[in-house]
């Protein structure tokens, strides 16, 4: 997508990681993202920032100047934030994205500032709005499709629904998706719609527009490069974004 030159590229701010990174002679703890979340942005004419785990009281003067926000794709959510106890195949505790990555989307809403929201994303937000998440869906679907391992994406099909804002951005009534996760949306939270569903009934999308524009679905569309549909939607919504904010200063 090209950007109009009258208007600043929106800022999309990308939640990121912190992970051991071995590079040469270094072996340290490092802030961490696969490029296609970068790309996804850029391509469809916005500018990716960081935001690598901090004190979560940070989180308003981090996105002060963003336009959007992505949360990626990660560890599993802690199971504590929704009032369960923990399966044991669930991920040990990523405390420091929970907290700050919660913060952060506190204070999207707050601003009322578009949010994509993939896969762990989706997850965390609905945890956010009092929802709560399936812990392991080859036990609780009995199904092993939506993780392989290994790295391997899987492909599975998505019926989307037209009765919600979403299918305005899909303008298809069902769409091959990359899928790796094991864990799923239980209840939904509060105020959010579901808008896709894969054919064993589990929420694959959602949107909410009661609070500026959230869009979470439970793939990675980081990884089709032939698809830039959700980003190139979230670039669109930031500007427009930008644009009020920048009315508002003036």
């Amino acid at each position: 997508m090209v950007s109009n030159a009258s208007e600043p590229a929106p800022i999309i701010g990308v939640t990121t990681y912190l992970e051991r990174a071995q590079q040469g002679v270094w072996d340290v703890r490092a802030a961490f993202l696969p490029e296609q979340y970068l790309t996804g942005v850029t391509d469809s004419g916005g500018i990716a920032l960081l935001l690598p785990p901090q004190n979560p009281d940070a989180a308003d003067a981090a996105i002060a100047g963003m336009d959007g926000l992505v949360l990626s794709g990660g560890a599993d959510v802690a199971p504590e934030l929704y009032g369960e106890s923990r399966h044991p195949l669930t991920d040990p505790a990523r405390t420091d994205r929970d907290a700050w990555e919660l913060a952060l989307f506190r204070a999207a809403e707050r601003r009322r500032m578009p949010v994509l929201a993939i896969c762990r994303g989706l997850q965390l937000v609905n945890v956010a709005r009092g929802g709560t998440l399936q812990q392991h869906l080859p036990e609780s679907l009995g199904t092993e499709k939506y993780r392989l391992g290994g790295g391997v994406f899987a492909e599975n099909a998505v019926g989307i629904s037209d009765e919600t804002p979403f299918a305005d951005i899909i303008r298809e009534s069902e769409v091959s998706v990359h899928s790796y996760h094991h864990q799923g949306i239980g209840r939904l939270g509060d105020g959010l719609v579901a808008a896709a569903h894969s054919d064993d009934g589990l929420v694959q999308a959602f949107v909410d527009t009661s609070a500026g524009h959230v869009v979470g679905v439970q793939w990675h569309p980081e990884e089709n490069a032939e698809d830039r549909r959700l980003f190139a939607d979230l670039v669109a919504q930031a500007r427009v974004f930008a644009a009020g904010r920048r009315e508002s200063a003036a």
